[in-house]
């Protein structure tokens, strides 16, 4: 799938699926509002509202109020690729959700989720 298909899918439409994956492996939907608001500044209403609005999955990060400076900690890979080698920028702030809700998932606890410098 190509960066502008990614780009262009509507968060109302991704946003549920990374909630579902959490859920599944007994993780809730607010933790994965909490990670989500970690990495981009957003509030749970305004994710929700985001998610309202169609908003496109590029835009919710182009129009993030306030990236995380600490997001740059985030290390791994995420479907085969590691994350912090990733040269499009718009497209590795997506792959840090990615793999923020692969550790909610994974069962990894929140301080070591929401990293620190």
């Amino acid at each position: 799938m190509s960066n502008d298909k990614v780009y262009g899918m509507l968060f109302s439409k991704v946003y549920p699926l990374l909630v579902s994956k959490a859920v599944k492996k007994g993780r809730t939907p607010g933790e994965v509002d909490e990670v989500t608001s970690w990495l981009t500044g957003y509030t749970p209403e305004q994710i929700a509202q985001a998610a309202a609005d169609g908003v496109t999955y590029g835009d919710f990060f182009r129009q993030a109020p306030a990236l995380n400076p600490d997001r740059r900690l985030i290390r791994g890979v995420v479907c085969g690729v590691r994350v912090e080698n990733i040269e499009e920028p718009l497209m590795q702030e997506i792959r840090y959700l990615d793999k923020l809700v692969d550790e909610l998932a994974k069962g990894k606890p929140m301080e070591k989720i929401l990293r620190k410098s």
